[in-house]
């Protein structure tokens, strides 16, 4: 059950598959809302530009520029594939590294999955993969970045948590 919490991803009411003591809601309730709030999409062009939006702003671990602002992500980088049988569409986002060694590659990919999953509703799978060649050890970030277990238990180090929080905060 968890597992649908954390897909919903309700940004306010759900951060991280965890819901914040006394809310109470149920899942029609959970989607309701996050229909309402969040992306309503009308096509896929609509969508790739949302998510791209939502992309841009994030900023790089180390520098004070976002990433899109270093040419991490661009405009390119977003690939929508059609629905499975279930209906979920598979998000595929590329990401291209500042330097083919670059040290944080894996907190990118880690910023770039929470700010979407807090964003996007329930229907959406993610695919966030470093741009082929880009990087030196690109297969085992990769393995990384789209492995559940791994994603999880990043986030439940507070120190990390924190920075990653600080990296995806929208500026006012």
């Amino acid at each position: 059950m968890l597992s649908f919490f954390r897909k919903l991803s309700i940004s306010d009411k759900v951060k991280d598959g965890i819901l914040p003591y006394g809310v109470m809601a149920t899942a029609e309730d959970l989607l309701k809302a996050k229909n309402q709030s969040s992306l309503i999409l009308q096509d896929e062009t609509e969508l790739r530009e949302s998510i791209y939006d939502l992309l841009r702003t994030i900023k790089d671990p180390e520098k004070p520029q976002t990433l899109e602002e270093l040419d991490v992500v661009y405009e390119d980088c977003v690939h929508i594939e059609k629905p499975t049988a279930k209906g979920v569409t598979v998000i595929k986002i590329e990401f291209n590294p500042t330097v083919p060694h670059c040290s944080l590659a894996t907190l990118i990919g880690l910023c770039i999955r929470v700010k979407l999953e807090r964003h996007l509703v329930a229907l959406f799978k993610l695919d966030i993969y470093i741009k082929e060649g880009a990087h030196t050890t690109e297969v085992e970030i990769n393995k990384q970045i789209n492995d559940k277990e791994r994603i999880a238990a990043a986030m439940e180090n507070p120190n990390l948590r924190e920075l990653v929080e600080k990296c995806i905060r929208e500026e006012e």
